[in-house]
């Protein structure tokens, strides 16, 4: 096989994975590899898998046989969770040469060379219950996203009733705060501005070393250059009210919070062993909006679940409906070999886990899109990314709402700023149709963060124009020296649903004021 210079790497599943994903291409990068898509030749494939679901586990099948038809027959490697539970089946999928289990993954590398012998396919998969180790990740040059996804825990101490986790990536455990800020001042310097902390249970965050999530986020918080620092996720029973107003109070904090619900019905949680009741997912929920009234709150539920009888799913739809979220992702339970679950009686038949998905992504659109509406007016700093769709380029919102800035730059490289000098034509507040008044400025690239001005929303994301560049942010201060103005609704500099002051802001709606008239 030679020097082996190309791997193509794939990922399932989480953020974690994907975080997980990078560190390996890390590897491979340092040891002279190139990276290439999955299908195109390649001396190495690793695909990183998932096993949350049946679906998880068919895609990965379906991914081994793409990365197969590749013009050369690249070694393949599969990792990650289903690789963890089901080495032995993954293992007999023809054309899989090494399968590594979760403590194995990130020494890839050392394992090529036996592989290459062609003794069949090798597995090296350790019990979970010896994954004490952490395993660092972190998003990198090996990976092309805008945000970097930083690995701050790893594990599960909990027992839900349908999920595999648990087994497929042992107990819970933490990566050090010093660890932890290390690695994200080295994710700023290669010009990421966004981190997002990621892991199975980041709620559960140094539980078993001694401190906390709330300590970790203090210390990244003073990272020099760090501009956006957002929770992926996290247990609504670990979200105390000091992570509310740590989330609130800070300028690096983005307003955002992902938790997972499951059901809104009591009886349904008591089966799937979760640790609070509707009425406790309503108060955190609550407490969230009287503090953050911008925040964007996404919430995870499983339809299907057994003993999910009709009514309790009535409760479930009226539970979501009344909640004050901003997005749902819905998923269809699926019967996963070895957990409690799968053996309840009163299972939902799988055309009606259907019907309840779609009842449910239908409560979930409106809810996004009234989220996208009440946007309608303000400013928000968007962090532009490499996604291109139809001329506009896309990018994020601090409360994670996607963005459509409109008259952008499309063809700017990385990491480049143009600077955007509107005119009273280009900052309209009320058409989703902008016209290019004369001496307006296009901006921008990815990895660059505008301030833009909502249009229109549908559903799928919100349209802008940019107001200003912003650049650097002016510095490590934040426009008028603030992320929320006026109870926290609007951002960075903007006070009121059409005003923007500052140095190259917009005073009023019609008048540009500043080094740019």
């Amino acid at each position: 096989m030679g020097q082996m210079p190309t791997v193509a790497l794939h990922t399932l599943g989480c953020k974690l994975n994907s975080a997980e994903t990078a560190a390996i291409g890390r590897r491979f990068l340092e040891r002279g590899y190139t990276l290439v898509p999955v299908g195109e030749a390649a001396d190495v494939c690793v695909i990183n898998t998932c096993t949350v679901t049946a679906r998880a586990d068919r895609e990965c099948r379906q991914i081994i046989r793409r990365a197969l038809r590749a013009p050369t027959d690249p070694l393949l490697v599969v990792t990650g969770c289903y690789a963890q539970l089901r080495p032995e089946e993954v293992a007999s999928i023809p054309g899989v040469d090494l399968v590594l289990g979760s403590r194995e993954k990130f020494d890839v590398l050392s394992y090529l060379p036996e592989v290459e012998e062609g003794r069949g396919p090798r597995v090296h998969v350790s019990a979970t219950g010896l994954a004490d180790d952490f395993g660092p990740a972190a998003t990198s040059a090996a990976d092309d996203r805008t945000r970097a996804f930083l690995k701050v825990q790893d594990g599960c101490d909990y027992t839900c009733s349908f999920c595999t986790i648990p087994r497929a990536r042992g107990a819970s455990r933490s990566q050090s705060i010093e660890a932890s800020v290390r690695q994200a001042e080295e994710l700023v310097a290669q010009g990421y501005r966004e981190i997002v902390l990621t892991g199975v249970n980041v709620g559960d965050y140094g539980r078993t070393s001694g401190t906390n999530l709330l300590s970790l986020l203090r210390a990244l918080e003073n990272v020099q250059g760090l501009q956006r620092l957002r929770i992926s996720s996290g247990e609504p029973n670990l979200l105390t009210d000091d992570l509310i107003e740590a989330v609130s109070a800070s300028p690096v904090l983005c307003h955002h919070f992902h938790l997972p619900l499951q059901s809104g019905d009591d009886a349904v949680l008591r089966r799937m062993r979760r640790r609070y009741t509707s009425a406790d997912f309503a108060a955190r929920v609550e407490a969230i909006r009287r503090r953050l009234p911008d925040c964007g709150i996404g919430v995870d539920v499983i339809v299907g679940f057994p003993g999910e009888s009709e009514a309790r799913f009535q409760r479930t739809t009226e539970f979501l409906t009344d909640l004050p979220v901003s997005y749902l992702h819905v998923f269809t339970y699926s019967e996963r070999p070895d957990t409690p679950a799968a053996a309840y009686a009163d299972p939902v038949s799988p055309r009606e886990r259907q019907r309840r998905n779609a009842v449910l992504r239908a409560i979930g659109e409106k809810k996004r899109l009234a989220f996208h509406l009440e946007l309608v007016g303000r400013t928000v700093p968007v962090l532009l990314e490499g996604d291109v769709r139809d001329g506009r380029r896309m990018g994020l919102a601090p409360n994670y709402a996607r963005v459509a800035v409109l008259n952008s730059s499309v063809s700017a490289t990385r990491n480049s700023t143009v600077s955007a000098r509107p005119t009273p034509s280009v900052i309209s507040t009320g058409d989703s149709t902008v016209g290019n008044g004369e001496g307006a400025r296009e901006a921008t690239s990815e990895n660059t963060i505008v301030l833009a001005r909502i249009t229109s929303a549908t559903a799928a994301c919100c349209e802008a124009v940019v107001v200003n560049e912003e650049g650097t942010l002016q510095g490590s201060e934040r426009t008028a020296g603030t992320r929320s103005v006026a109870g926290g609704a609007r951002f960075a500099g903007v006070e009121g649903a059409r005003e923007v002051r500052g140095a190259e802001g917009v005073e009023g709606a019609d008048v540009v004021r500043g080094t740019s008239p």
